[in-house]
């Protein structure tokens, strides 16, 4: 039997958190569903799947998803501990990208049967949310053809990323998410090849938007975005 269809997500918090832990409390919330929609299958059970939206920081981290490159990371191990930053391989799509302070990370731990069964849609409609909050702050964002993530100047030449996606799926369960440049020091891009792309530039929203922005401001805008375009009520 199917599990009841459930459009309520709970938001987690988690301000500044290290990734590995963040990580971790992914894991939890991921396996925690999975384990659900098997009950629900083996015993003919009809329990409702829950969804959740964990925000946070990171420090400084280096991520490379189980499709990238490792040559995209332009620094070596040793240079990484001289900096105190990290880095792990982990196991969302995507090639390799950078989280640190002043970057909202939004990582949806949500059962896509709950809304629609669709990776593709739900990649745009992670975008389309942050296309919305980019429009709150004056700022025109859209999509690049063949690639994912949003983008300032997206018509022009030379685009510049602002937020990126990297995802896991299983038995239509989500996680990881995306990368929001709120206010990050944009040098420590330049440490790596931002997901596999050469000659992109990143760019922030207090760059694009030339004044200060809060963080916990454009959070909020965020969710709101997330809970319009996905159609679902927050807990």
């Amino acid at each position: 039997m199917n599990s009841v269809i459930s459009k309520e997500v709970k938001v987690l918090k988690l301000g500044r958190i290290k990734f590995k832990d963040a990580w971790k409390r992914q894991e939890e919330k991921f396996n925690s569903i999975i384990d659900t929609k098997i009950n629900n299958r083996k015993t003919e059970s009809n329990k409702k799947t829950k969804n959740y939206i964990i925000t946070c920081t990171h420090p400084h981290v280096y991520t490379l998803g189980k499709s990238g490159n490792e040559k995209n990371l332009l620094i070596d191990d040793k240079e990484i501990e001289r900096r105190n930053l990290e880095y792990y391989k982990i196991n969302r799509g995507g090639d390799i990208t950078y989280h640190g302070p002043g970057q909202l990370v939004i990582y949806p731990i949500i059962d896509l049967e709950n809304f629609f069964t669709d990776i593709h849609k739900y990649l745009r409609y992670l975008e389309e949310s942050i296309i919305l909050t980019l429009k709150e702050y004056g700022i025109e964002s859209g999509r690049v053809e063949g690639l994912t993530g949003v983008w300032v100047d997206y018509k022009k030449n030379n685009p510049k990323k602002i937020c990126a996606l990297g995802v896991k799926t299983s038995r239509w369960v989500t996680m990881h998410g995306l990368a929001f440049n709120i206010c990050p020091e944009l040098k420590y891009f330049k440490n790596i090849i931002p997901c596999g792309i050469e000659n992109k530039e990143v760019t922030s929203l207090e760059k694009e938007f030339n004044r200060k922005v809060s963080l916990e401001e454009v959070e909020i805008k965020v969710i709101a975005n997330l809970s319009k375009v996905f159609d679902f009520k927050i807990l």
